[in-house]
């Protein structure tokens, strides 16, 4: 059973005072005043992040850290083709970020202990560990952590005075992860604002799949499509801002939750509703999610498949402002990156589509001259087993795996990291959820070492233990 309220120790219960100072307490939701203020920050390195999630677990050794000369059981199907970096070995199927290697660094030595899904979901976008067990839940709940991008959006925000921008600060492409999985109910965590409270969670698209067994991911999506509306503010009607813009009855929705949630969750979920509403109806948010202004060309260039396009996207809304967006590459079949039953369609589709998305965008940025304020980081929640499966996938292995950087200060044509000779466990250069986390806090000119103050007005780090992976940058 899902866990909504994490069960403390009657020796540890806060007392009447703390809750009430608390606020709304119970449910979880903070009154935004409560939390501490950010530490100072230190020099950016990035304006902006664009977080590829490849979810479900790329193998480290059909992506980034192949070994050819390991056993047959071991080393794969995929042969390495050369590239611009010097001792990177590259899968075949990635021959566009073959090419453009010179571009980004290759961090081959990621790894955590959690080998699941979820939890891994939510370790990787917060770094912190999920308050829910493995095997207790796959769902997000209000206990959970803030993701990084929700943090971000929080201190902007207090910097405005709480003013909105014109444009949202923190985005999520192209829908809410677990959305598209077997009608939505695995949405996973790691996204949201958690204990921070809804009005920092990301502005998130929505992008339906026309029936069960579809995967836009792994075909050529029509525009009528890609509207990339937001999320709980489609119009029936179609993409049609005007019309949204005109719908009254939009905030009417929550008259039952109202009247079932205590009156800060309410607030809290007006607040997100009137600014989602706000900065959809606003023309400089309207033009970003306009994929369609876009030259046909350089859409091709991304691929016409849900990733690319998300991809694009996702260069827009930085190029018109945003300061983090998180693409999610789903497994929508509920396998995908996760594959277990073999590795078919790791090479008919997972690698090309990734491949092609993910060189399109950096190659986009550096043509643009947004390379060098925007860091992009795509990677997965963890790895594959080194040895095979009977039917040739791979299985759960969150102890070592891939990330691939660019922009934002980080090296060009770099490689970091080693793996041993079954690509099982680094022997150098060990990187952590936590020390991702603290990198891409120092990147957007925040204290890695912030704290803030939890639901229950405790003070808390925004990272424990994390260091700044700083052989990263130039």
């Amino acid at each position: 059973m899902l866990r909504l309220v994490r069960q403390l120790p009657r020796n540890h219960l806060p007392s009447r005072r703390t809750v009430l100072a608390a606020g709304s307490g119970l449910l979880g939701m903070h009154l935004p005043a409560l939390l501490g203020s950010p530490s100072p920050a230190q020099p950016a390195k990035a304006k902006n992040i664009i977080f590829l999630f490849l979810f479900g677990g790329p193998s480290q050794l059909e992506t980034f850290d192949l070994k050819p000369a390991a056993p047959d059981n071991i080393r794969g199907p995929y042969k390495p083709i050369p590239c611009r970096t010097p001792g990177l070995r590259i899968c075949e199927h990635l021959p566009r970020l073959a090419d453009i290697s010179n571009r980004y660094t290759i961090l081959r030595t990621l790894g955590h202990s959690w080998n699941d899904h979820s939890g891994g979901a939510h370790y990787l976008q917060t770094g912190k560990r999920w308050h829910v067990p493995i095997g207790g839940g796959f769902n997000p709940t209000q206990h959970d952590w803030p993701s990084i991008g929700s943090v971000l959006d929080y201190t902007q925000s207090r910097q405005a005075g709480g003013n909105l921008d014109e444009l949202g600060r923190y985005f999520v492409l192209p829908n809410s992860l677990g959305r598209l999985q077997e009608g939505g109910q695995y949405r996973r965590p790691g996204e949201h604002a958690g204990w921070l409270g809804r009005t920092h969670n990301p502005l998130t698209t929505a992008v339906d799949k026309k029936d069960t067994n579809d995967n836009p991911y792994w075909r050529n999506c029509s525009d009528g499509e890609l509207t990339f509306q937001i999320d709980g503010l489609q119009s029936p009607e179609g993409n049609n801002l005007d019309r949204v813009r005109g719908r009254t009855g939009l905030l009417e929705k929550f008259d039952t939750a109202r009247k079932v949630a205590d009156e800060q969750l309410a607030r809290d979920m007006d607040t997100f509703q009137s600014k989602a509403l706000a900065l959809l109806t606003s023309g400089r948010t309207r033009d970003a999610l306009n994929i369609q202004a876009e030259d046909a060309r350089l859409r091709d260039r991304y691929g016409r498949h849900l990733f690319g396009q998300s991809c694009l996207m996702a260069r827009r809304l930085v190029e018109a402002g945003a300061r983090y967006v998180t693409v999610h590459y789903d497994c929508v079949d509920g396998y995908s990156w996760d594959s277990h039953r073999n590795t078919a369609d790791v090479h008919k589709h997972l690698l090309p589509t990734f491949d092609q998305g993910a060189s399109a965008l950096i190659a986009d940025l550096f043509d643009r001259g947004l390379l060098d304020d925007t860091l992009v980081v795509a990677l997965g929640e963890m790895g594959r087993t080194p040895k095979a499966n009977a039917e040739w996938g791979r299985d759960h292995w969150s102890f070592l795996f891939p990330g691939l950087f660019a922009g934002g200060g980080v090296a060009q044509g770099g490689l970091l990291g080693a793996s041993n000779k079954d690509a099982s466990h680094a022997v150098d250069l060990p990187c952590s959820p936590e020390d991702l986390a603290a990198t891409l806090y120092h990147a957007l000119g925040m204290d890695a070492e912030m704290r803030l103050n939890d639901y229950l007005g405790r003070e808390v780090s925004a990272i424990d233990n994390g260091r700044i992976i700083r052989e990263l940058f130039v």
